[in-house]
C-alpha cells in the first residue's frame, strides 16, 4: 500500500467513525419502532425465533411496508438487538431473541423504562443541548429549555407523562433490585425500617420486603405520586419532600436520586439523611444505588454506556459521579458543607468499599 493509499485509506475510516456517530440516534429509533411494533414479543409468541412473514401476521403493518420491515430487522440485527440466522429448510432468515431483546419480554421487562428514554419528550430535549451549553448553569435545564417547564412539574398536572415516569421507574427497579439483593443483600442486614426517598410506586421497597419481610418499610415521595401508589402492599406511602425533611427511620434509601441533582442539592439531601437515622452504633445507615463513573469493567461498551448516561442526566442538570464525587470524604464537592462528624457521611464512606466491590460487577448500578 503506498502512502497516498493509506492516508486515503485513514480518511475513510475517520468517514466511517463521523457517520456511525452520525446515525447513532437510526438505532435508537428503530429500537422504539420494535417497541411499538411488539416484535419482541411476536418473536417470544413463536418461541424466541420467528420468520419474517410470522412477524408480518403478528404486528400492526401496512402490506406495503414488508420490504421496510426486513430494512429495519437487519439494523437490529446489526446492532445486536436481534440475531438472525438462515431458516431450516427454507429461503426465509429467522430472526431470534438475543440477550438483550429478552429484556423486552416477560414479566420483568425493561419496555416501559426503554420507552420513557425513547419518547419525545426526552428525545426533544436533546435537540437543545448545543443551545443549553451557552447559558449560564444552573437555569434552565435542557428539558426546561425544551418544554418550558422542569420535568417534575411538568409530571404534576401531566397525567399521561407521570404515568410514563413511573412505570418507566417501576420497571427499572424492578429489575435491578432482583440483582441488588442477590449480590448486595448483606447491607440491608440489621435493618428494622427504612425509609425509600422518592420511592415512586414503591417497586424498590415491595422488593425489599419480600428478602427482608422484617423490616418495616415506608416509601416517601411528592402528592402526584403517592396519589398512584398501589394498595394491599406491606410498605407504607407518605406525601413529603427530601428536601424539607425526611420522617424517621434505622435506614435511608437513595435509588437513583443523587445524580438528580447538583452537589448543593445533594448536602441538603444529605442533612436530612442524617437528621432521620440513628447514630451509626445504633445500627443508622444510608443505602445509595447509583451510576459511578469509572467503576466496573474497562471495555469500551461499560465506559461508552457510562459516559452517555453521565450526559443523558444533563437533562434536568444531574451529574454521575465518579467514586470521589459520590462516596463522601471531607474534601469531596458534595460533602464539603457537612460536619467532619456527620454519621450519614461516615456511614456513605465507610462502605464505599463495598460499594466498589459491587460496581465492579457487571452491573452498572452500585450499593453502598
Amino acid at each position: 500500500m503506498t502512502l497516498t493509499q493509506s492516508t486515503n485509506q485513514a480518511l475513510l475510516d475517520a468517514q466511517l467513525n463521523l457517520l456511525d456517530n452520525t446515525f447513532g440516534y437510526i438505532k435508537s429509533m428503530a429500537l422504539k419502532a420494535a417497541l411499538d411494533l411488539r416484535i419482541a414479543d411476536t418473536i417470544d409468541h413463536h418461541g424466541g425465533a420467528a420468520t419474517l412473514p410470522q412477524i408480518v401476521d403478528r404486528v400492526t403493518l401496512h402490506p406495503s411496508k414488508i420490504p421496510s420491515l426486513r430494512r429495519l430487522m437487519c439494523v437490529l440485527t446489526v446492532s445486536g438487538v436481534f440475531g438472525v440466522r438462515p431458516a431450516d429448510g427454507s429461503s426465509e432468515l429467522l430472526y431470534a431473541l438475543t440477550p438483550t431483546s429478552r429484556l423486552l419480554v416477560g414479566p420483568r421487562n425493561l419496555v416501559s423504562i426503554t420507552a420513557m428514554s425513547l419518547s419525545p419528550h426526552f428525545i426533544a430535549s436533546y435537540l437543545e443541548l448545543g443551545t443549553w451549553f451557552q447559558q449560564e448553569l444552573p437555569e434552565p435545564c435542557i428539558f426546561k429549555l425544551a418544554h418550558r417547564e422542569p420535568l417534575w412539574k411538568l409530571a404534576e398536572h401531566d397525567a399521561t407523562f407521570n404515568a410514563l415516569i413511573n412505570d418507566g421507574m417501576v420497571a427499572d427497579t424492578s429489575f435491578i433490585m432482583d440483582i441488588a439483593i442477590k449480590e448486595s443483600g448483606e447491607v440491608f442486614q440489621g435493618i428494622t425500617s427504612l425509609i425509600d426517598v422518592a420511592g415512586g410506586l414503591g417497586a424498590a421497597a415491595q422488593a425489599m420486603s419480600k428478602a427482608f419481610p422484617h423490616v418495616e418499610y415506608t416509601v416517601l415521595d411528592l402528592d402526584h405520586v403517592i396519589a398512584k401508589a398501589p394498595t394491599g402492599t406491606n410498605v407504607k406511602y407518605i406525601t413529603g419532600d427530601m428536601f424539607e425533611s425526611i420522617p424517621p427511620a434505622n435506614a435511608v434509601f437513595l435509588k437513583w436520586i443523587l445524580h438528580d441533582w447538583g452537589h448543593d442539592d445533594c448536602v441538603k439531601i444529605l442533612r436530612n439523611c442524617k437528621k432521620a437515622i440513628p447514630p451509626r452504633d445504633a445500627g443508622g445507615k444510608v443505602i445509595i444505588m447509583d451510576i459511578v463513573i469509572g467503576a466496573g469493567q474497562s471495555n469500551v461498551k461499560h465506559r461508552e454506556v457510562q459516559a452517555l448516561f453521565d450526559v443523558y442526566m444533563m437533562i434536568i442538570n444531574g451529574i454521575e459521579r465518579d467514586e470521589l464525587e459520590c462516596w463522601p470524604s471531607p474534601k469531596t464537592p458534595c460533602t464539603s458543607d457537612v460536619d467532619e462528624d456527620d454519621p450519614a457521611r461516615r456511614d456513605l464512606h465507610t462502605h464505599s468499599k463495598q460499594a466498589k466491590q459491587y460496581a465492579n460487577s457487571s452491573n452498572p448500578s452500585t450499593i453502598s
